[in-house]
């Protein structure tokens, strides 16, 4: 049993090691589709199906500029109540978006920026045309009615429009359309042939953005933001910046969605959905990462035009927003690569957000979910503490046995074993419930490290933000101590040694929560108090009990 124990601690700790890791790491810095709209050409206008080889290599024409800051005379800006907006007028691009909703740290007027065009930070969304008789695509010079745009209160959608006079008689007009408490804008492109000749090319989408510093430290991990994109034939498919140079996106696909994933944020283009793109990535020179799709080849004869739709989304990881964008969107809210893992986490989740919604503090819904986990165990958490107290109990004798058989260990196994048949005690029956609880352990911590909802939500007093570490460090002492209390009521080792690493165990658990988020050291400190006092009532009435047996 003492041994069993020993390994689940050890088991414990590289958890905690893990854990920890991420967490410096990322600590360190009806489903409906309003874009599920095919082509819409006029007579003239044909949409042919291209072969993946020829889609592929009209991608790699689409080149990614170097990462450098755009002139702010050339930027339109648009702010509405969710979103600030820089587009570039050469190209037409988005270059900038800011969440003012999302203050960049706690007490700061400064908005999240999540895409920016700074070379340090470079991450921005292009939409554009490739000419089919052409090595590059077009860089078109757009011109608007104004530079700034806001979307005023009463008002239910602001247009921003960009027209352009391309080579070879082309016309390309571009509308954002934004709208009230929404991250997600409406790009709509028309295209008009005005020239004499017929004009053929591909529309491309696609976002880019550099990675993020790698940070070294020996319990760091260098992790990056995630690729990630849907399809008819897998919903959710996700492939890390550090991977994506040797596992390239090349796939042909109708409709589906394309995202670049970080932690809280992410920016999805969602094409019309009846149209074939041929979804493609790569790791570019520069050091930029290149994800982004083209469609099919359009042939505009004289005078013909074509309109485009889709979708762009650049704000927080909410399923309850994604959903409503495209199918199999809000699986970018994605707690663990496993799925019972992820299933767990999406259930603790639901719960912890339903009691908020009554309560209205995430700190008092983590103790209530603490609370409701540990009611879920108790039958589980009796039997291990039954079987604890029936291990301290025959704790003196297990030390007589030791004495007796020396360096006999199979003797003293044997001897041990009988004295546990003899006193129906289970030395196993302790471990199943740590073995079950891990799961739910590992799940909430996903949940709590991951949920944007929980970034900078103020618990009580000193806890202003259960997403980041407690900045006095009075929670994880207090859960050092907590462990330290459950220790004691525990059956102390035979083995002197590891009596000593037992006892040390509180120390090294509080140094890991010292930078785990709040919100998680919350939890495992009301789950200690608690189980403090069931183990500490249970194991007194098991003794009672006994006793009055010896007495009948």
């Amino acid at each position: 049993m003492n041994k069993i124990r020993y390994f689940l601690y050890a088991a414990l700790i590289i958890v905690g090691l893990a854990l920890w890791n991420v967490w410096v790491l990322e600590h360190s810095p009806k489903t409906t589709n309003d874009a599920a709209v095919a082509y819409k050409t006029s007579q003239s206008t044909s949409s042919t199906a291209s072969n993946p080889a020829e889609l592929r290599l009209q991608s790699k024409k689409i080149l990614t500029q170097k990462a450098q800051e755009v002139p702010e005379d050339r930027v339109v800006k648009v702010n509405t109540d969710v979103l600030s907006v820089w587009i570039d007028q050469l190209g037409g691009n988005i270059v900038k978006v800011a969440l003012p909703k999302y203050p960049k740290e706690i007490k700061s007027d400064q908005p999240f920026v999540l895409l920016d065009n700074t070379p340090s930070n470079f991450y921005i969304a292009k939409n554009g045309i490739i000419p089919s008789n052409s090595e590059t695509p077009y860089l078109l010079q757009f011109q608007t009615t104004q530079k700034t745009f806001a979307l005023n209160k009463n008002q239910k959608q602001l247009v921003v429009t960009l027209k352009a006079n391309g080579k070879s008689g082309l016309l390309v007009t571009k509308q954002f359309i934004f709208e009230p408490n929404k991250y997600d804008v409406q790009v709509q492109v028309n295209i008009k042939n005005a020239s004499n000749r017929v004009w053929s090319g591909n529309y491309f989408m696609q976002i880019n953005r550099t990675a993020p510093e790698e940070k070294g430290g020996f319990f760091r991990m260098h992790l990056t933001p995630d690729v990630a994109f849907s399809s008819p034939s897998k919903p959710y498919k996700k492939v890390s910046l550090s991977k994506l140079s040797d596992n390239p996106i090349h796939q042909n696909i109708t409709g589906g969605w394309l995202a670049m994933l970080q932690h809280y944020f992410l920016s999805v283009w969602i094409p019309d959905s009846k149209s074939d793109y041929h979804y493609y990535s790569r790791v570019n020179a520069n050091g930029i990462y290149t994800a982004g799709m083209i469609g099919p080849t359009l042939s505009l004869e004289p005078n013909a035009t074509v309109d485009i739709h889709s979708k762009f989304y650049a704000g927080p990881k909410i399923s309850d927003r994604l959903k409503t964008l495209a199918p199999h969107l809000s699986l970018a809210v994605d707690y663990s690569s496993f799925a019972i893992l992820s299933l767990l986490a999406n259930f603790i989740f639901w719960i912890l957000k339903h009691i908020n919604n009554i309560v209205g503090n995430w700190g008092w819904s983590i103790i209530i979910v603490t609370i409701l986990i540990k009611l879920a165990f108790y039958h589980l958490s009796a039997t291990s503490y039954r079987s604890m107290a029936g291990m301290r109990k025959l704790q003196p004798r297990i030390t007589a046995l030791k004495e007796r058989y020396g360096e006999d260990k199979q003797g003293f196994s044997r001897a041990m074993m009988e004295l546990y048949k003899k006193e129906k005690i289970n030395p196993l029956s302790g471990c199943l419930p740590i073995l079950i609880q891990i799961p739910v352990f590992l799940a909430l911590y996903w949940v709590l490290l991951s949920s944007v909802e929980l970034r900078q939500a103020p618990f009580i007093f000193w806890i202003h933000d259960l997403s980041a570490k407690d900045p006095y460090y009075i929670l994880p002492v207090l859960m050092g101590i907590s462990m330290f209390v459950q220790q004691k009521l525990s059956p102390a080792p035979a083995d002197p040694t590891q009596a000593k690493v037992m006892m040390f165990l509180p120390v090294m658990f509080t140094v890991f929560f010292l930078n785990f988020p709040s919100g998680l050291v919350l939890y495992w400190l009301v789950n200690n108090v608690l189980s403090v006092a069931q183990q500490y009532y249970i194991m007194r009435r098991y003794e009672h009990v006994k006793n009055v047996k010896k007495k009948k």
